[in-house]
């Protein structure tokens, strides 16, 4: 048996994973273990939950492989240091120590750490490998896709040079044949509005996607005309004197605040029409080229299937509008999009393109087993762990869970819900979810503010049955991974009056739109998750058990946790999480937990306890 562990780390959303004989055993990232949001160290913690789930030891790993190449990376910050100075000396200097001393000598820095954290014994001189950034993402889509060839299309940032990728991908085999370089980038694009709009660069690019109905694109044109030179076929260049992202320490720069009519908002300042507006521009524009892309390499390919990965194949509402477009039949996106998925792609690179493996294609596209993929917990771990925490459960059968939880939400309660394996990737899928009724105009208001404590204006996803989705939402395909974006079906939605019609921005908020109000964004779209009984029995039950009692096939949907923390890990997250918000009940394996039943000493203040992303 081949055992290769994946290893992403260093820049943001550090993670590993491990491949035994080229099937994925286990992948994490590991912010759910430090707590630390986007935790960019080394994954000391998802490499021993990776090694334990595979019953192994550092020394029966036969190769390691980190997701990206040190020094074509380091080659680049210089000559754009070069070509910018003397510009940006001051980000020079603070980036050169760290380089020197750290990252450039990355693999001898590897070894110290598997060897003091791991695996002292170890021969982790001969086991560590590099793959490359954009390939380590096209391989982490191509592979467990469920395609025997297909084009494979990645969008990032940056990794060492490419910031736009087109591979080819037949069988085993993976080439990239095209390719876009430093600076010119439509995720440092995409970035740049977020700095721009006031959220965190690398964190708060969701925000902007999910603030753009709210504005109208205004400024596509600006942006067309000054920041990038679009060609037909998708190709583009950055004008990069509106930009200081190459040599400086911020996205932007004067040039790019005059073209906007002033300086960039300041973080958690009120939102003005200006950031709407903005939203809605640059999310116009990044789907004008993603489509532009894809249009071009269908046509010069002829492949009818898309592969997606890459930080901007997370921008559900360009995939729906790429899905609906036709260019291509069938597309298939990572859930782990972003540099977390690079740790699968990597160790996944090595199995089929160094060592030729055979590739045997999985026509269901479950080889990523629904993303679930972390860590899990017995039944008589939760409650044991529980115990020691002092909280109050029962434990029930299987089918008085999912009875006492579905009736839970059909009064209104707001659940957390622990189950099974941890998903890999941002999105929760209902292993690690706040669940709610979707039916409820309330919901949206009261989750955002008094449960995930985050701004009012965020959508929240639909869970639906796979066997519905038609019926509810304007599409009839498989969307398990939240990537997805469809209208909600045109016999669900509540038409607006003209006066409604006509307000502005986040007075739109409260206005009811569909029956199904909580998951229905302001422009009548939604983020669907398909829930299957194959790779997610017990949560398909419990939506099954919903609709029984309701009607309806649909579940809120968003991720365990609060704002600036990381989805839930552990029951002890879970636990803390429920004590610190105002959710009303914890449904943790077979054990349920009622928020008022607690003891009032266990009541934690959560609003401030993490940093705001």
């Amino acid at each position: 048996m081949t055992k290769i562990l994946g290893i992403s780390a260093f820049y943001h959303d550090s993670a590993a994973s491990l491949l035994v004989d080229g099937r994925i055993v286990a992948a994490a990232q590991e912010e759910r273990f430090t707590r630390k949001k986007h935790d960019s160290g080394f994954p000391l913690n998802a490499i021993q939950f990776c090694l334990s789930e595979g019953g192994i030891s550092g020394k029966d790993v036969d190769y390691v492989v980190f997701y990206e190449k040190p020094f074509p990376k380091f080659e680049r910050l210089l000559e754009t240091y070069l070509a910018y100075a003397p510009r940006g000396f001051r980000s020079f200097l603070m980036a050169m120590p760290v380089w020197l001393t750290e990252k450039i000598f990355q693999k001898r820095n590897l070894i110290k750490s598997l060897e003091t954290h791991i695996d002292s014994d170890a021969d982790w001189q001969s086991k560590i490998l590099f793959s490359e950034h954009h390939l380590s993402h096209a391989a982490s889509a191509f592979y467990p896709s469920p395609f025997e060839s297909a084009v494979v299309l990645t969008m990032d940032g940056v990794g060492e040079w490419p910031t736009t990728s087109i591979a080819i991908g037949s069988g085993n085999q993976l080439e990239i044949v095209k390719e876009i370089h430093f600076p010119h980038s439509l995720g440092l694009l995409y970035s740049a509005l977020t700095y721009f709009t006031g959220f965190k660069v690398n964190s708060g690019e969701y925000k902007v996607m999910g603030l753009a109905p709210y504005g109208k694109p205004i400024y596509t044109k600006t942006i067309m005309d000054n920041l990038i030179d679009l060609k037909p076929d998708g190709s583009f260049q950055l004008n990069m004197k509106y930009f200081d992202y190459p040599a400086g320490l911020k996205m932007t720069n004067k040039k790019f605040a005059e073209l906007f009519g002033g300086p960039a908002r300041e973080s958690e300042a009120d939102l003005t029409q200006r950031e709407m507006d903005l939203a809605a521009s640059i999310q116009e524009v990044t789907e004008e080229v993603v489509l532009r892309i894809a249009r071009s390499i269908a046509k010069e390919t002829g492949n009818r299937n898309l592969c997606l990965a890459g930080g901007v194949a997370l921008n559900c509402v360009a995939n729906g509008k790429l899905l609906r477009d036709g260019a291509f039949d069938n597309i298939w996106i990572q859930p782990a999009a972003g540099d977390a998925g690079g740790a699968l792609g990597a160790a996944l690179a090595v199995h089929y393109l160094m060592l030729n493996e055979t590739r045997t294609v999985d026509a269901t596209g479950n080889d990523m087993q629904g993303s679930y993929l972390g860590s899990s917990f017995s039944q008589s771990e939760i409650e044991k762990r529980l115990t020691d925490l002092g909280a109050v459960f029962e434990t029930l059968s299987d089918t008085q869970l999912i009875n006492e939880t579905a009736k839970a939400l059909s009064d209104g309660k707001a659940v957390g819900w622990h189950q099974g394996r941890m998903e890999f990737g941002p999105r929760a899928l209902g292993n690690r979810s706040i669940l709610a009724d979707p039916r409820n105009s309330d919901t949206q208001k009261t989750l955002n503010l008094k449960v995930k404590f985050r701004e009012s204006f965020r959508p929240f996803a639909p869970s639906v049955l796979r066997e519905n989705v038609s019926e509810w939402f304007d599409m009839n395909t498989d969307s398990p991974y939240m990537l997805l974006v469809a209208d909600v079906a045109k016999s669900k939605k509540q038409e607006m009056t003209a006066e409604q019609e006509a307000l502005f921005g986040i007075e739109k908020l409260n206005v009811r739109r569909s029956d199904i109000p909580a998951v229905t964004h302001v422009d009548y779209s939604a983020r669907i998750q398909t829930v299957h009984e194959e790779t997610n029995p017990r949560y398909h039950a419990l939506i099954s058990k919903f609709n029984e009692l309701t009607g309806c096939p649909v579940l809120v949907n968003t991720s365990f946790n609060v704002r600036g923390e990381p989805i839930v890990e552990s029951p002890e997250d879970a636990f803390r999480c429920l004590m610190g918000t105002d959710l009303d009940l914890l449904a943790i394996g077979n054990s349920i937990l009622y928020k008022a039943k607690q003891p009032a000493h266990l009541v934690e203040d959560y609003k401030d306890k993490y940093e705001l992303d």
